[in-house]
């Protein structure tokens, strides 16, 4: 080899001195979790100091797994209110990477009100009942603007089935919304309306639309 590496003018003495290459790091639940977050809040922090008090309450409620890494288990949700462009969603996806950012094991999905509804439309093939059970159960949902879409006896229906489910088993919900709490009583019926109130934390949100031109950045 070292004939070789000689005829083609190659120092073998270089060669063998060479560090090998470090080990790949391993992949972090929060990078994994960057991967399925939108773009526009891979940075997001939970920065807020209600939704960092509610990430870290939850933290203390969670449950050592088999390995010894602890699990969210029951706890508290939160409701995030306020106009559009005030930084909801980025505080819902800061409690998330703040969530995984301490360690914690955390199956999750986020899906916004609209989506939640074009998701589970009755359609050949589809098993709606197997997807909101999947919803409903999962262990931390981040269900975002709720109340915008248009609602109808169906959607009602549903978001009472979602919601109660996670209400009865105690499962951390993260929702965010622009109504107000009366217009969103109006527009999800008084169940659901009654639930949140209970189940969840509010956190008020306030100032001009981020998004609008001379506006600060979320």
């Amino acid at each position: 080899m070292a004939g070789i590496l000689r005829r083609r003018g190659m120092d073998s003495s270089v060669m063998d001195s060479q560090e090998p290459e470090p080990a790949p790091q391993p992949v972090t639940s929060l990078a994994l979790a960057d991967a399925r977050i939108p773009p526009r809040y891979r940075q997001a922090l939970a920065d807020h100091p209600e939704v960092a008090a509610w990430v870290d309450e939850i933290v203390r409620a969670g449950r050592p797994g088999p390995s010894g890494t602890r699990g969210i288990a029951e706890g508290p949700s939160l409701l995030i209110v306020g106009p559009t462009g005030t930084g909801k969603t980025h505080q819902a996806y800061g409690a998330v990477r703040s969530l995984l950012a301490t360690g914690v094991r955390l199956r999750w999905e986020a899906v916004t009100a609209a989506d939640l509804y074009a998701r589970l439309r009755p359609r050949p093939g589809l098993d709606a009942e197997r997807e909101l059970h999947t919803l409903a159960r999962c262990p931390l949902l981040v269900l975002d603007d709720l109340g915008a879409a248009k609602g109808s006896e169906w959607t009602e229906e549903l978001t009472y089935r979602l919601i109660n489910y996670r209400y009865e088993y105690l499962r951390p919900t993260l929702l965010t919304t622009n109504l107000p709490i009366l217009k969103l009583r109006t527009a999800l019926g008084d169940r659901v309306a009654s639930r949140l109130s209970e189940m969840t934390h509010r956190v008020i949100l306030d100032g001009p639309d981020r998004r609008r031109p001379n506006s600060p950045a979320t």
